[in-house]
């Protein structure tokens, strides 16, 4: 399933690889690589409600400033904090530790694209995944959804906390 124009990157219209999520729909499955390149899919949300951040890469300034942002939020959100990009998980390691980011848990979907295709966020165009902001709760199923319509902006944190707030 393709949407086009789904967002933005620079003003130009991209094109959205997968379906279209919404709060109450439940979460997909998928599997992505944690830093040991071990196996990480949507059974290990179960039970806990997680604030899912997702990001094109973290080498770049907004994508920095978003992972910052959630990790800095974390120890107080009262869930479990993850950030997905297409990073390997060599270079999100390295940012990790060069931003002391230690609240927030990075995954890697560079291997399949499995998580970028199941909840419809890989940019046809780019081969990267859209800007955007999930809480699941603990039972699997979306509270919370942003996807940022164009790519180069920041995500409405405030609102993303405040769904956070209301499944702590």
């Amino acid at each position: 399933m393709e949407r086009s124009g789904a967002v933005t990157f620079k003003g130009n219209p991209m094109t959205l690889l997968g379906p279209e999520l919404n709060v109450g729909d439940p979460a997909p499955p998928f599997q992505v690589v944690n830093g040991a390149l071990e196996p990480f899919t949507l059974e290990d949300l179960k039970g806990q409600a997680t604030l899912i951040s997702v990001v094109p890469s973290l080498d770049t300034p907004v994508c920095e400033t978003q992972t910052k942002h959630f990790n800095e939020e974390a120890a107080g959100l009262g869930l479990r904090v993850l950030t997905i990009s297409v990073d390997l998980p060599f270079a999100q390691k390295r940012f990790c530790t060069a931003h002391n980011v230690e609240g927030v848990q990075c995954l890697s979907d560079y291997q399949a694209r499995s998580f970028g295709e199941a909840w419809g966020l890989l940019i046809k165009e780019l081969a990267l995944l859209a800007r955007s902001v999930f809480i699941v709760d603990a039972d699997g199923t979306i509270a919370y959804k942003e996807l940022v319509k164009e790519i180069a902006e920041q995500p409405d944190y405030d609102a993303a906390l405040a769904a956070a707030g209301k499944l702590a």
